[in-house]
């Protein structure tokens, strides 16, 4: 069966996600990632931090924050896209700052520019009560369905 039915836009299909019309993928089920805002262009994520995600000094591992980051600025941009359109990631940069071991952590990520080949966005991983743990961005290559 065929169906001539446009895709979703890249918000609506992460409206779809937030929902819950559409499951979650299976990273952000893995590591427990929610999404509690979604907006054109700003998407922010969070993550319940425990030593499920710990390194072995007991600290919030580096890769579950660079996932937590990545995914919203990804998502960021994709809430930008048109319907079929979606991207890659070129480049992920990350700083950290500051060391947690436990608790919830935000991703607040937004758009920087979104053009024809090329999206940036730019994040800050905080603790809940603002503590700031890392911050960075995302190269994105927008990639277009053939004409």
């Amino acid at each position: 069966m065929t169906t001539n039915a446009e895709p979703p836009s890249g918000f609506d299909l992460l409206q779809m996600i937030k929902e819950g019309t559409l499951p979650p993928p299976g990273i952000a089920s893995f590591f427990g990632l929610a999404m509690d805002v979604l907006e054109r262009g700003r998407v922010v994520f969070s993550l319940d931090a425990d030593e499920r995600v710990h390194n072995p000094l007991g600290g919030i591992h580096g890769g579950a924050i660079a996932t937590i980051a990545d995914s919203a600025m990804a998502c960021a941009v994709q809430s930008v896209l048109d319907p079929g359109v979606v991207h890659t990631s070129l480049d992920l940069n990350l700083h950290f700052v500051k060391s947690a071991q436990r608790g919830r952590i935000l991703a607040d990520a937004h758009v920087l520019h979104a053009g024809g080949r090329i999206a940036t966005a730019e994040c800050r991983v905080t603790t809940a009560e603002g503590t700031l743990l890392a911050h960075g961005s995302s190269t994105c290559l927008i990639l277009r369905p053939p004409k």
